[in-house]
């Protein structure tokens, strides 16, 4: 039986870091992720667009696994008021796998300071022997925590 129908797999991160200052980096700044992790995330280009803005096209070089991998990701649904936006992968290693493949982030300020970082993965699978996407939300745990630690030690 092959896979035709969409999924989700969700997670949420508290960090120290104000909602704001987090969503900048995903949404204006991406490109300074591979300086605060560069262990996992080699570059963050942009091919076309400008960054923050919908529609733009960002390349990811990334480590997952144990290889490098590269994702060609379209910007999409920027909300700067609630802090939300999501990429949508149209290139790359994830698309061997899953017909459709989207990260979703928002950051919701917290009322005594820091916010709460929601990530999910909405997928297609290829075929039914194929794996949910959890490492792939790891990932994004984990730059989420290297992030709130960027800003923590050095940048409040």
């Amino acid at each position: 039986m092959a896979y035709s129908q969409l999924q989700k797999e969700e997670t949420e991160v508290h960090i120290k870091a104000s909602a704001d200052k987090f969503y900048d980096v995903f949404c204006n700044k991406t490109y300074v992720i591979a300086n605060i992790f560069p262990e996992l995330v080699q570059s963050v280009d942009i091919q076309q667009g400008q960054w923050g803005t919908d529609k733009s096209v960002i390349t990811w070089t990334y480590f997952h696994e144990g290889k490098t991998r590269v994702a060609k990701e379209i910007v999409e649904d920027i909300d700067k008021e609630k802090y939300k936006m999501s990429f949508k992968v149209i290139e790359g290693d994830v698309m061997e796998h899953y017909k459709s493949f989207k990260f979703i982030m928002q950051a919701t300020p917290k009322e005594k300071g820091g916010s709460v970082v929601n990530w999910a993965v909405e997928y297609e699978k290829q075929n039914d022997s194929i794996h949910d996407p959890r490492t792939m939300l790891q990932l994004t745990v984990d730059e989420t925590k290297k992030i709130d630690e960027y800003f923590t030690n050095n940048h409040n």
